[in-house]
């Protein structure tokens, strides 16, 4: 009697752990049984999406935060200092949301930190306490009293989108790829974190030298050539080219990288043709002296010897 109702106790107790393996079975277990029925990863990829747009939720909330402050403030050039901080949040919201902290999403996480606030805390050390940017001046002066509600979108919306963007990459790597494979290491990728260090190095360095420059009264209104200036007129934006390339690189996936290729392609865009080379330079031809020697003599973007001018 007494070895009868063990055994109907150890019967109910595997039933009762089968029962729970099948409660606790996860979507990817799921999808693998499903696979062999030749069934898409729409559970994946409706997962993926519902992650993907929360961290744009994040963002957008955030940003609303931070127009609201631009207001009385009457200052909107505080958008550019969380530039950077936005792709932390983005970042560590994936980690938080639907991450795995392995050592591939974790050193992920930690080159786009290190960037971020680097580049935060540079663009508050200068703007800080100075006047609003001649960007958003004009800006300002053009809308009139529509401005504010003109920045909502325009600048404050936009740059919420854009670096949501970029930073696909970064998303899909952290919480996984639609067809719900896990992100994994691979020797090669350290060609990407070697692109990165590269960047930093060009885009933190080109900042200091920038910054000790003007930082001297007889070199205002002068142009610096001096450093990685002498090679490229714009350092710190070949940097910031490196680091995302570089991050793609450490993050692209078999079943993702056709689609998230568009993150370092519309950083590389908006650096060469929108916001970085092409607006600076517009500017710079009429406010420094020699500058118009300088574009003869110096690649605009990509590093290289000096050539003489015509």
């Amino acid at each position: 009697m007494g070895s009868q109702l063990r055994t109907m106790l150890q019967q109910r107790q595997a039933q009762g752990r089968r029962s729970l393996r099948e409660r606790n079975e996860t979507c990817s277990q799921r999808f693998v049984r499903g696979a062999n029925n030749d069934q898409l990863p729409l559970v994946f990829l409706m997962q993926l999406a519902e992650w993907l747009l929360m961290n744009l939720a994040i963002v957008a909330a955030v940003l609303f935060l931070l127009w609201l402050v631009s207001l009385p403030l009457r200052n909107a050039s505080i958008v550019d200092i969380f530039w950077g901080l936005g792709f932390v949040l983005v970042a560590w919201a994936s980690l938080v949301i639907g991450g795995a902290a392995s050592f591939g999403p974790l050193l992920i996480v930690t080159l786009v930190t290190v960037w971020g606030l680097r580049l935060a805390g540079y663009l508050a050390w200068r703007n800080i306490g100075k006047p609003e940017d001649y960007r958003y001046r004009q800006m300002r002066e053009h809308h009139g009293t529509r401005f504010p509600l003109v920045s909502l979108f325009t600048v404050f919306a936009l740059q919420g989108l854009l670096l949501w963007i970029i930073s696909l990459p970064v998303q899909v790597a952290i919480l996984g790829e639609p067809g719900g494979q896990a992100y994994e290491w691979a020797g090669w990728r350290w060609l990407g974190v070697a692109l990165w260090m590269l960047g930093l190095f060009f885009e933190g360095v080109g900042d200091w030298q920038l910054a000790r420059f003007k930082a001297r009264p007889e070199n205002r209104g002068r142009v610096m050539n001096r450093g990685l200036w002498r090679y490229t007129r714009h350092p710190n934006y070949f940097g910031d080219f490196l680091v995302w390339w570089g991050l793609y690189v450490v993050t692209a996936q078999s079943g993702s990288w056709w689609w998230t290729i568009i993150g370092p392609l519309l950083m590389s865009f908006l650096l060469l043709r929108v916001s970085g080379v092409r607006l600076l330079e517009s500017s710079l031809k009429h406010r420094v002296d020699g500058y118009r020697e300088y574009v003869q003599t110096t690649n605009a973007f990509f590093p290289g010897p000096k050539t003489r001018a015509d």
